[in-house]
């Protein structure tokens, strides 16, 4: 069964067993949407969520000291696709846009995504030219980034001069 990626454990917080969460998603309150998180591949439900900072502070069931929260330090959180809460308009998993040919508005193919970098104002879409040159990054804006097919495997963009050249 698909798993999505959620975060991953950075420490321990307090007695209680509550864990400490670097989240992947740029909406950390999605973990108020979800009933459980899988730890190498054990389910445990979710009692409890706060936030301190971007972090977000998680109690789950079954961790209820320090010892055992401080044992899942470093591991990752995953859900099953099928349990995810729905994405907003315009909003896609990294992992579907990994891999989509990019296009030019005039339909030339420039290359294909292989990294998205979580920028602060906006996230950067890396795009690995066909041509074998240097890597370029497009910001993930609708000034640049026209429209995104998964279903196509595609995604068309506007260049500007410059864009491609480092």
């Amino acid at each position: 069964m698909e798993r999505l990626r959620l975060g991953k454990v950075t420490n321990a917080v307090g007695l209680k067993g509550e864990i400490r969460v670097y989240p992947y998603t740029d909406y950390k309150e999605k973990f108020e949407e979800i009933e459980y998180v899988l730890i190498d591949n054990k389910k445990f439900f979710i009692e409890g969520v706060r936030y301190i900072k971007e972090l977000a502070i998680l109690k789950l069931d079954g961790i209820n000291n320090r010892t055992d929260a401080e044992k899942l330090k470093d591991m990752e959180l995953f859900i099953y696709r099928k349990d995810a809460p729905p994405l907003p308009e315009d909003t896609y998993y990294v992992k579907d846009l990994i891999g989509l040919s990019v296009v030019d508005e005039d339909g030339n193919k420039i290359g294909h995504l292989i990294e998205v970098i979580k920028g602060g104002a906006q996230d950067l879409y890396v795009v690995e030219p066909i041509d074998g040159g240097n890597s370029f990054m497009v910001p993930a804006v609708g000034e640049f980034i026209l429209t995104v097919d998964l279903d196509k495997n595609i995604m068309i963009v506007r260049l500007i001069e410059g864009l491609t050249t480092l």
